[in-house]
């Protein structure tokens, strides 16, 4: 039953279009907890905002599902996302991430957490904090 719920919700991100959010909310909970490595917020409304400043802020973004776990407790979505990002010149994005989803007793998203590395994967297309992040980077690794 789990594994359904969670094939379903990976459908719904493998289609999702601005104009299919309802579609997405449909399968939130009321008091749904979404959180990214931008966002922190509660709430089937606050959500579908996030997403559609997703496709405000970018160019044809598009998640492709690569793995899919239903546990006992939670299940996990393995999935790369693509697009361009306006505000970095169009340039194109690739953001793999894993993220863990949680069912209510009605079967709805009671939780989505991702995880995802924004720095690699985001904060360096900037031509400030590229660098600048490069520079940490190597400070951070052992010299070999």
């Amino acid at each position: 039953m789990l594994g359904d719920r969670l094939a379903a919700y990976a459908r719904c991100y493998e289609t999702l279009t601005e104009q299919k959010l309802g579609a997405l909310a449909a399968l939130l909970a009321d008091n749904i907890r979404f959180k990214d490595p931008f966002s922190n917020v509660t709430g089937k409304a606050n959500v579908i905002a996030i997403f559609r400043h997703m496709f405000e802020a970018m160019d044809k973004p598009a998640f492709e599902i690569l793995d899919r776990v239903a546990g006992e407790n939670a299940c996990y979505l393995k999935w790369r996302m693509t697009g361009r990002v306006k505000a970095a010149g169009d340039r194109e994005i690739v953001i793999v991430g894993l993220s863990e989803v949680s069912f209510d007793d009605d079967g709805l998203v009671a939780s989505h957490i991702d995880h995802w590395d924004a720095a690699s994967q985001v904060y360096a297309l900037f031509p400030v904090l590229g660098p600048l992040l490069r520079w940490l980077g190597r400070r951070f690794t052992p010299a070999g």
